[in-house]
């Protein structure tokens, strides 16, 4: 450490971020807890008391998938076990028995995202997990994390946190240089990023208007900030790591403002606090803490409090530079992947140009089909698009997934539709729209289309935010034979 960073504290930023991450992970929870039963229930789309039996039967235990849903995996236990989550998260939030409450966030969300596939499967479920298992280190012990009496955080704890938003940041910028895909490397990738994104929001229409030589620019910032933050946040002086943080917090609110990713830029932008130093925040709650924090209790469980955390940065340094320069993720720490709690990042390392977009449709007579309505993914042209971050709506993202790829590769999609026949409530309460109240359909098919924004004329024309084209039938229909009527001459 250079004798700039000893004179530099982060009191404030560390009480702060333990505030924040208790948020995020309250957030995180009440999502998940509004889809569980429709997603993971008995009757919902893909239920864990089945992914648990084939993880039996493949001849895995709780070291291959980490969860409680080992021990019990009904419709109480998923219940119990995210509301488990919600109260610890809460406890957090509030300060009370900060490393328990983290600990046991951390296990309860973990047992949803070993088991969970593929609703869990998001860089941001295991991004979440990785922030929290890093952050235990980091949080002080104490019954009550009051700022009066919050400790100054280790310091090589901080930099585990620091060596994380590192990889995070860094990584985004690699992997697109890495992929050699053609739109990064002429920087035109924004052009088609809008509307082919998952979800986008209203605000996205809007960006897919501005001029092309705009969009070049925007990515050509992306990536300054993408490759400059992360060395400055390394840079020993408080302005360089501000600058840092700025730079950070500016493209994730951008990022948020026209595109939907669920608590992925929270989690980012939670992760740039340690970096400001008390001489910034203690003007705007100097009367709140200690002018000399006492240091942490020390006990048999924090007697080393820098071991554990130089651990995580050596680990994650080895999966970093393998996975980033190397043949990949070493072998040698095999044994903590199922963890999740060390990672690899990089979204949209190839720019999708173009949007299959699966609409699912049912029919009581076989002539007339009614498409059933998702809450947040687009579907009807003249609906703009729904703004619905920090919540992840995991089925319509999958939707996204599924349409780049083949229906016998998304094992879920035909359970999905198998509900929709049985008119089965729990599923159904995670659409916006069912066109048949009265009885399920006979019969229900995927049918995928090309989707794309209206330019300014069309929209003014039409009042569509979307047109689309090429309609093609994605899956076989399924459902029962319907009887034709006969037509006497």
């Amino acid at each position: 450490m250079t004798s700039s960073d000893t004179r530099q504290t982060y009191v404030v930023s560390s009480w702060l971020f333990a505030r924040v991450l208790g948020a995020l992970l309250l957030i995180a929870f009440v999502s998940l807890g509004v889809q569980a039963k429709g997603l993971f229930g008995s009757t919902g789309v893909m239920p864990i008391s089945i992914l648990v039996e084939q993880a039996k039967s493949a001849g895995h235990g709780f070291w291959q998938h980490p969860s409680a849903l080992w021990w019990g995996s009904g419709d109480t236990m998923i219940g119990l076990v995210w509301i488990v989550g919600a109260i610890a998260s809460f406890a957090l939030l509030l300060g009370l028995v900060p490393k328990l409450a983290l600990a046991v966030s951390w296990f309860t969300y973990l047992s949803f995202v070993s088991l969970g596939w593929p609703f869990m499967s998001f860089q941001w479920d295991v991004l979440l997990l990785e922030v929290s298992f890093t952050a235990f280190f980091f949080m002080p012990l104490r019954f009550w994390d009051r700022p009066g009496g919050h400790p100054a955080p280790h310091r090589i704890a901080r930099w585990a946190l620091l060596w994380l938003l590192f990889r995070l940041v860094f990584r985004s910028a690699w992997v697109k240089i890495a992929s050699g895909d053609a739109t990064w490397a002429d920087l035109s990738a924004l052009r088609y990023h809008y509307w082919t994104q998952p979800l986008p929001t209203s605000l996205a229409w809007y960006a897919n208007q501005l001029p092309e030589w705009f969009q070049t620019l925007s990515c050509g910032l992306m990536f300054a900030v993408e490759l400059g933050a992360p060395v400055l946040l390394l840079l020993p002086w408080a302005w360089a790591r501000r600058s840092a943080a700025a730079a950070i917090v500016f493209l994730m609110i951008l990022i948020g403002l026209t595109g939907n990713y669920g608590f992925f830029n929270l989690c980012t932008i939670a992760l740039c606090i340690p970096l400001l130093d008390d001489r910034l925040l203690a003007q705007f709650a100097r009367s709140r803490f200690d002018a000399t924090p006492a240091p942490d209790r020390k006990t048999k469980w924090n007697a080393w409090p820098g071991v554990a955390p130089a651990l995580v940065i050596l680990f994650s340094s080895a999966i970093f530079v393998s996975g980033t320069f190397g043949p990949g993720a070493p072998r040698w720490l095999a044994p903590i992947y199922p963890f999740s709690t060390i990672n690899n990042y990089g979204l949209f390392a190839v720019m999708t140009t173009e949007r299959p977009e699966i609409e699912i449709e049912g029919t009581l007579d076989g002539q007339s089909w009614k498409a059933y309505r998702f809450r947040y993914k687009p579907g009807p042209l003249e609906r703009p698009p729904v703004w619905n971050s920090p919540h992840q709506p995991r089925l319509d993202w999958q939707m996204w997934f599924a349409a780049l790829g083949d229906y016998r590769r998304n094992a879920w999609l035909g359970n999905l539709m198998r509900r929709l026949l049985q008119g089965e409530p729990t599923v159904l309460r995670l659409l916006d729209e069912n066109p048949f109240e009265g009885e399920p359909p006979k019969q229900i098919r995927a049918v995928v289309y090309r989707y794309e924004f209206t330019d300014w004329d069309e929209r003014k024309t039409t009042g569509h935010w979307w047109k689309r084209r090429d309609p093609a039938l994605y899956a076989p229909i399924l459902g029962v034979e319907i009887a034709r009527p006969s037509t006497e001459e």
